[in-house]
């Protein structure tokens, strides 16, 4: 796109073949369905893996870095390192509801 060089992430779980795109200079990523500001995105379609999904973040989005902001496909915009510390999915023990 233009000057900008987008890095291409395979982010399976949401679905088999989603991938987000990483702007290094910028610290910006399109995460699409797969991270949102306190949530995840959905694994329930054909072929959804919800463990796949969290493994995907916390993997390879997680390592990108705290101060990365995300634009998801619905809702806010927030940063990893906000949902490292607050997004109920990527913690070690999910909350009982």
């Amino acid at each position: 796109m233009g000057n900008v060089t987008l890095q291409v992430l395979h982010c399976p779980g949401h679905t088999p073949g989603h991938v987000v795109f990483f702007d290094e200079q910028s610290q910006l990523l399109i995460s699409g369905d797969v991270i949102f500001k306190g949530g995840v995105g959905r694994s329930d379609f054909p072929r959804g893996d919800h463990t796949q999904l969290i493994d995907a973040i916390k993997r390879k989005l997680l390592p990108l870095g705290d101060d990365v902001t995300f634009i998801p496909g619905h809702g806010p915009l927030s940063t990893l390192g906000y949902e490292r510390l607050h997004n109920p999915f990527l913690q070690d023990e999910m909350p009982v509801w």
